[in-house]
């Protein structure tokens, strides 16, 4: 676990939902909160995907390479993090090159470098199904403590993933409006990890996101980007703990 290994407070999660435009926003907000709090010495690649029975999946992940693990295994309709999602229960493969179970998935990401996966479950409701999904290049990453640490940060997003699902529709926005609401969705991560790291409020986080872009004559988005790049780093921006 990172330093900064405190979980999300309710109302930290409550903002990042009440700021999202959208269901696949929010998700992208909690993936970046999740790679940030659970990366140590070595950084996670983590992503959030969520099954319901009214649409398709939903699959949110911090990084490029993580989206590209999760999508490799809808190709197949099978994986270790679909397994966790269906079947409700913890995944952990501890070298993923010698496991024969995962063999085929092993050949698929061979050229991402993954070697150890652990998928945990979140719990909802209303025929919805969740997993939260860590990919980590090292092995010996995922041991006792650090499975069961991760599996609490997994329940203790239940109550406000269970939330958002009952409040956002499954795609609530045409495909012209996407490119915005993604824009924005970089934004909002970007506030949402200021957030819990320094254990600020929104409207202080918002204000030391602009701090960053003065003081460095940069854009307000691209400082956003490289928070969100750093995700499992230690704080990028820090100070301003009001809450």
């Amino acid at each position: 676990m990172a330093e900064n290994d405190a979980l999300p407070t309710a109302e930290q999660l409550q903002d990042l939902l009440l700021e999202s435009p959208g269901f696949t926003e929010f998700l992208l907000g909690l993936t970046a909160i999740s790679a940030s709090l659970l990366g140590g010495d070595t950084p996670l690649l983590c992503a959030i995907t969520v099954e319901r029975e009214t649409g398709p999946a939903t699959v949110a992940s911090s990084t490029e390479t993580a989206r590209s693990l999760d999508e490799r295994q809808y190709a197949f309709d099978d994986g270790p993090c679909l397994t966790a999602l269906r079947e409700q229960r913890t995944v952990l493969i501890r070298d993923l090159q010698a496991d024969e179970s995962w063999a085929w998935y092993a050949g698929a990401v061979a050229d991402e470098g993954i070697r150890t996966i652990l998928a945990v479950p979140i719990p909802t409701d209303n025929g919805s199904r969740s997993a939260l999904n860590c990919y980590s290049t090292e092995l010996n990453t995922f041991g006792p403590g650090t499975v069961t640490a991760i599996e609490e940060h997994a329940a203790s997003l239940s109550r406000i993933l269970r939330l958002a699902i009952r409040v956002h529709p499954s795609d609530p926005y045409p495909e012209h409006l996407r490119s915005a609401l993604r824009s924005r969705a970089v934004m909002d991560s970007a506030v949402a990890l200021i957030m819990v790291q320094n254990r600020c409020s929104h409207e202080t986080a918002v204000k030391l996101l602009h701090l960053a872009s003065s003081s460095s004559n940069r854009r307000l988005h691209d400082i956003a980007g490289d928070i969100l790049h750093h995700a499992s780093d230690i704080p990028v921006i820090t100070g301003g703990g009001a809450k």
